[in-house]
């Protein structure tokens, strides 16, 4: 079996090639890749080269498949798996896995660390560290980008659950947000500030019942507006409100106002700046918890934090980084329930745009960039498919299926899409 892969060789040496993938054995599944997210993490691995901690020393010889947030069909399985695994099975992937014979030990992941295993591939091999794991996860919802998403959509999840508060006269700590409590996301409209407003928002178990999502691009907060409205949110028991606090003098001000200066039960701040940091310090009440969810590049970066409150009201802090495996089954499952995350994308591209695209991805706008790698096309922003569809009736077919989903990607649209795009050769 052949497969056209993007490859990592050394520092900002990305390659498409077609190779041939080894014979299959027992304890392996072959698969077919349809659609991959591209992540920030991939850029920095590509940058990095054999600096990275998951990438193998002799990647020069021996490339490694980039990309870890794919979905695809199972294609065959090895013996060993097959009470498990059946061929057309759709499927995503953990890829923090942990095991110590990997490539890199405990720090082997796909899309990092193995040759013929990677979202940015036409097919894979699924290697045992993975399937003796359990990290192969079944999907059974529409579409294929869900699945993708998954694992972007997973770290939303750990993040809501990580949170924790504390039991009076105990030293026990209660892990999750407050049900019926005040949450506020601060920097809060983009992708992953949009995945954590849809999670919120349609999550089933518990929930606040005040939502303040912050930031300073009106233009940003209107267009979350539009996914999400408050009447939605309010129909779910939720309190939404959107609050530009690049237009008042006093943001802890402003968002004290909203809780009767009572402070917030959870905050989340999606932006690695000090002084979105220290709000969300500010707007604490009591027992408050501070989640830091932005990945910072800086590893100096600090923010003033009020120890007083520390000491007398409980206030405190947690970081997540990824979510875990429970968190990537209940990503799939509420997708297959009906949760969309079409929200965080922003542009569609095949798998000829991959190398460009991750070398360059901090100066791409906008969200994640959804690959589909059985197909060629430029990477494109999906708020251009009107403009090229005046030249091309492809690409207005799509403007029309994605603004019947107010903009946003949708199944219909890659259904579509994977029907009617250049295919690979």
């Amino acid at each position: 079996m052949k497969t056209t892969a993007v490859r990592l060789y050394g520092k900002k040496d990305l390659r498409l090639e077609t190779f041939e993938l080894p014979p299959l054995k027992d304890d392996e599944i072959l698969a077919k890749v349809v659609s991959d997210s591209i992540c920030m993490s991939s850029y920095k691995a590509a940058q990095q080269g054999t600096d990275h901690k998951r990438i193998p020393n002799d990647v020069a010889e021996k490339p490694i498949i980039i990309g870890h947030e794919f979905a695809g069909e199972i294609i065959e399985v090895g013996d060993k798996w097959k009470d498990k695994f059946k061929p057309g099975q759709k499927y995503s992937i953990q890829p923090a896995i942990y095991y110590e014979d990997g490539p890199v030990g405990v720090l082997s992941a796909p899309g990092y660390s193995y040759p013929y295993i990677g979202g940015d591939a036409t097919y894979v091999i699924i290697p045992k560290d993975v399937l003796k794991q359990d990290c192969l996860l079944v999907y059974d919802g529409p579409g294929y980008y869900p699945a993708s998403l998954s694992e972007p959509l997973s770290c939303v999840i750990g993040a809501m659950h990580a949170n924790y508060h504390t039991i009076p006269g105990s030293y026990e700590h209660k892990m999750e947000i407050v049900d019926g409590g005040k949450m506020a996301i601060l920097a809060g409209v983009g992708p992953m500030g949009l995945a954590a407003i849809n999670y919120v928002i349609n999550r089933k178990d518990r929930k606040p019942s005040l939502l303040v999502v912050t930031d300073i691009d009106q233009a940003r907060l209107d267009r979350a507006a539009e996914i999400y409205p408050v009447e939605l949110a309010k129909a779910k028991g939720i309190e939404l409100i959107y609050l530009n606090t690049g237009n008042v003098n006093d943001p802890v001000k402003a968002l004290q106002e909203k809780v009767d200066g009572k402070g917030y039960d959870d905050v989340f701040v999606f932006a690695p700046v000090p002084a979105v940091i220290e709000q969300a310090d500010g707007i604490l009440g009591f027992d408050g918890c501070l989640n830091f969810f932005a990945g910072p590049s800086d590893p100096n970066l600090k923010a003033k934090m009020n120890f007083y409150n520390v000491h007398y009201a409980y206030t405190h802090v947690v970081g997540t980084s990824g979510g875990n495996m429970n968190d990537m089954k209940e990503a799939l499952q509420i997708m297959s329930e009906g949760l969309d995350p079409a929200g965080l994308v922003t542009h569609v591209g095949g798998l000829n745009s991959v190398p460009e695209t991750t070398l360059n991805l901090p100066n791409i706008p906008g969200g994640k960039k959804l690959i589909y790698t059985h197909i060629d096309m430029p990477l494109t922003p999906i708020s251009e498919f009107a403009q090229k569809g005046e030249k091309d009736p492809f690409f207005a077919k799509l403007a029309e299926l994605v603004a019947a989903n107010k903009g946003l990607w949708s199944v219909e649209a890659e259904e579509f899409l994977l029907k009617n795009a250049p295919k690979r050769i």
